[in-house]
Formats: structure tokens, C-alpha cells, sequence
């Protein structure tokens, strides 16, 4: 069904004549009945992506997605309620992508937070605007979004790895939220350096990421007897 959407009007001779200058077919926009939100949600993210910023209007994104200027305002209020529900995606992301990653039966500390801890950078590097829209104080909800449970869920895999840790005796004896806080800011750290490009190898070494957690691990475990130390006590008394 096509839809006339603008037109002008012309006085010629007293007489008056509308022009309908634009017109399109509400049957090719793209997205069916029901999927709105959905549409408003992708085509902002695809924004943040090809922008590498949140300075888009929700005019903008309407425009985009080939809905009404009006139609965002159905799913969220203001563009603030958008961009957190961006940013909780990302969350949804973040934890999908650690879960996937974390190895099923590691044999070390080292062995289990390497590989969640090269995840969490690569899912920076490659999201470099919804990372930094997820961790923004900008929109001033940063407290609030972080207490949401979509974004404390990724932080509840690093708690859940050290609470494992000091179960079985392989993780000091500390506050695990303290714990948890190091691991966090240190990891969050090198993701922002790496999405900067500042991690050059002239001043943080080749492998700045697998000193970083070694030391990070050193840290945390408890040191294990080596097998030469455990020959050095010699055989027990009978």
C-alpha cells in the first residue's frame, strides 16, 4: 500500500495545488508487526558499530530503521532507556562469550582464568564502542546498570572461579569480592589499553596479557610444593 508522507503546496492564480513530493511503500519497511523493538535495537547497535559513538538521536535511529520518528518512543522512553538496554546486551555478550571460553577441566589457576581473561579483551577489541557504552558513566546510570543482573552476572563467573578456588585449597584465603575487584580491574585495564593501542611492545613487552595474569595468579594462589622440594624432605619415618 503505497503512502503519500510529504508534500507542498503551490498558489497559482488563486488557484491552489498540493504536490506530493515523496511517497513510499509501508509494506517493504523492514520489519514486520510485533518485531519494532527488535528493529530499533539492531539498527542502533549497527550504528554504535559503524559510529564508534552514542551521539545518534532516536530520530536518527527511526530514520534508519525505516519506522516513524515516534515509533522508539513505544519501547523506550528517552534515548538514555536505549542505551542501557544496548549496554546490557553487551553484558549478555560478555557472559556468553566467558562461558564459552572457560575451560572444562583445567589443571591450574592459570590454565582457567587465561583463556576467560583472553576473551573478555577479544570481546573489547572487537566491540570497542559497546564496550565503552557498557562500562560509560555518561547517561549517568552506571551504578544502577551495574547492579542490574544481566551485567553482575559476568562479574558472578570470576566470583564463582575463586570461590571454587578457595574451596579446594588452591586460592588464598581472602575476601573473594576483593579477589574478584583485583581481577576485574586489571583485566578492564588492559582491555581499554589494547582498544586505545597502547599496548605497544616497546614499553609493555610482547606478551603483556600472559605477564599480566601470571602475576595476577601469583598473587591469588596459594603456592604448591614442587616436586624437587618434595624430594628434598626426603622419604617419611615409618
Amino acid at each position: 500500500m503505497e503512502v503519500y508522507i510529504d508534500r507542498n503546496v503551490t498558489t497559482v492564480n488563486n488557484v491552489s495545488k498540493r504536490n506530493f513530493i515523496a511517497m513510499t511503500d509501508v509494506q517493504n519497511r523492514p520489519y514486520h508487526h510485533g518485531d519494532l523493538r527488535r528493529a530499533i535495537i539492531e539498527t542502533a547497535l549497527d550504528m554504535l558499530r559503524d559510529d564508534k559513538n552514542w551521539q545518534f538521536t532516536l530520530r536518527e535511529v527511526a530514520r534508519r530503521a525505516g519506522v516513524s520518528h515516534a515509533a522508539p518512543y513505544k519501547h523506550f522512553p528517552d534515548k538514555a532507556a536505549l542505551l542501557v538496554e544496548l549496554a546490557m546486551i553487551g553484558f549478555d555478550r560478555l557472559r556468553e562469550a566467558l562461558a564459552e571460553a572457560k575451560p572444562e577441566a583445567p589443571r591450574s589457576l592459570l590454565e582457567e582464568i587465561m583463556p576467560i581473561s583472553l576473551a573478555y579483551v577479544a570481546f573489547g577489541t572487537d566491540n570497542p564502542a559497546l564496550y565503552r557504552l557498557m562500562f560509560s558513566a555518561e547517561e549517568g546510570r552506571a551504578v544502577g546498570m551495574h547492579l542490574d543482573q544481566r551485567a553482575l552476572a559476568v562479574f558472578d563467573i570470576v566470583l564463582d572461579m575463586l570461590n571454587r578456588g578457595q574451596a579446594a585449597g588452591t586460592i588464598r584465603k581472602r575476601p573473594v569480592r576483593g579477589q574478584a575487584t583485583a581481577a576485574w580491574a586489571l583485566i578492564h585495564g588492559i582491555t581499554l589499553l589494547a582498544i586505545d593501542g597502547l599496548l605497544v611492545p616497546e614499553k609493555v613487552g610482547s606478551a603483556p596479557l600472559d605477564a599480566a595474569i601470571a602475576t595476577l595468579v601469583e598473587g591469588l594462589a596459594i603456592p604448591q610444593p614442587t616436586t624437587e622440594f618434595i624430594r628434598s624432605l626426603g622419604p617419611r619415618e615409618q
